[in-house]
């Protein structure tokens, strides 16, 4: 087959092959001009024919060398992911690049990536034993992040979208606790400290971090309802004495010059432990049940007792769950808690998050409608809150079960 019209190549005194291509105008007016060298024609001509169609298709790359797959992804998620991310999302993904991606693909050039790299490197992973959904995650953020380098000419085309089969994960099975388990639950907490803290999650469906950042200035006890407008997380330190770290510390929090990145509208408590706004929708107002109204103002009164206590020493950030001395609880505490009191009741093991998946089915099991669980709970989409509903309908049918055997029964007939 005759090749299209092309660039003259010819063999130079260095015994190699050469081309120039003008692939398009540089910014200044002249033309965009690419040199073409090879050891052999056949080479060049290969070369020339890949310059021809990405003009055509307008996905010429830029000038120079190409970077390698670790340098565009340290760039990326330092100047392009930080600015939508939170910090300590930037830290997962970062170690999920140095762990899985780096070693298999991170020396390879961006123009010569192919998908058999991507699937080399979901294939390590998962005879590493890692969890399908991390490698979703993976697979994610490289596709992200391919996909601004494409954009931005720095090669020419997204490899990720050239896989037959993205890795998938299956869905999560929601968990949560019977209406009875979350009684003994509660009931165990009684006498603990801060046992409301428990009652507000499985009542009301807040987040660990919501919880633990529940504030008394955005809390209405006279009106019944709280503001969540916060949540306490903790964020990694980050290196401050330079990139790569000078001071030999393996651990950011070991640096001398650490540093804490916090995003507009946070605050800093105590070392890494910030206040943020909350997940999902965000801010929202959320009614408070009487009784649960009751079981605060009795919290209240025993926190307002070991403030006066401490006297001066009591931390001034108004937080509804606080240590003794009024310093924030450290969300890893919360769930050691967590886990202690479910032995304690002895109920099933679940997670602290589970707590909140509690109060969605139970609301639902009450006949409460989707629209408003969704606004308690605060769900971004309605889709969210449809998913709990396969497991309240068997809670509800297990209550009416019950219900109709203690009520309906008859006497046998002799």
């Amino acid at each position: 087959m005759a090749r299209r019209r092309a660039p003259a190549i010819s063999q130079g005194a260095d015994g190699q092959w050469h081309a120039w291509v003008v692939v398009g105008t540089k910014a200044n007016g002249r033309p965009d001009q690419r040199h073409v060298k090879r050891a052999t024609r056949d080479e060049v001509e290969e070369r020339v024919d890949e310059l021809l169609d990405q003009r055509k298709a307008g996905t010429v790359v830029k000038p120079g060398r190409a970077a390698t797959l670790q340098q565009w992804l340290e760039t990326y998620l330092d100047t392009v992911a930080a600015r939508r991310c939170d910090p300590t999302t930037i830290t997962g993904y970062r170690s999920k690049m140095r762990n899985y991606v780096y070693p298999i693909a991170g020396t390879v050039r961006l123009d010569r990536l192919t998908p058999e790299h991507l699937d080399r490197i979901y294939l390590e992973m998962q005879r590493a034993g890692r969890a399908d959904a991390t490698i979703v995650q993976t697979h994610r953020i490289l596709s992200r992040a391919l996909e601004v380098a494409y954009r931005r000419g720095m090669t020419p085309r997204n490899v990720s979208k050239l896989l037959e089969d993205n890795p998938t994960a299956k869905k999560r099975e929601m968990v949560a606790f019977t209406e009875a388990e979350a009684l003994r639950v509660l009931t165990a907490a009684e006498r603990r400290r801060n046992s409301a803290r428990w009652s507000v999650g499985l009542a009301l469906g807040l987040r660990q971090g919501e919880a633990l950042g529940l504030r008394w200035s955005y809390v209405d006890l006279d009106a019944g309802e709280m503001q969540v407008f916060w949540q306490l997380h903790r964020r990694p330190f980050e290196h401050g004495c330079g990139k790569p770290p000078t001071c030999r510390r393996k651990r950011a929090g070991n640096c001398p010059d650490k540093v804490l990145r916090l995003r507009s509208g946070e605050h800093q408590l105590d070392g890494g432990l910030i206040l943020k706004a909350p997940k999902g929708s965000g801010k929202a107002t959320v009614p408070i049940p009487a009784e649960l109204v009751a079981e605060l103002r009795r919290h209240k009164e025993v926190q307002d007792l070991e403030r006066v206590m401490a006297e001066g020493a009591y931390a001034k950030h108004d937080l509804v769950f606080a240590d003794l001395d009024g310093s924030p609880i450290d969300p890893a505490r919360d769930w050691a808690e967590w886990k202690d009191l479910l032995k304690a009741a002895g109920v099933r093991a679940i997670r602290v998050h589970d707590g909140r998946h509690t109060a969605a089915t139970l609301l639902i099991a009450q006949g409460v409608q989707l629209e408003v669980v969704q606004e308690i709970l605060r769900h971004s989409s309605i889709t969210v809150t449809r998913g709990y509903v396969h497991i309240a309908s068997e809670m509800a049918k297990k209550a009416t079960d019950r219900m109709g055997a203690s009520l309906l029964r008859r006497p046998s007939t002799p």
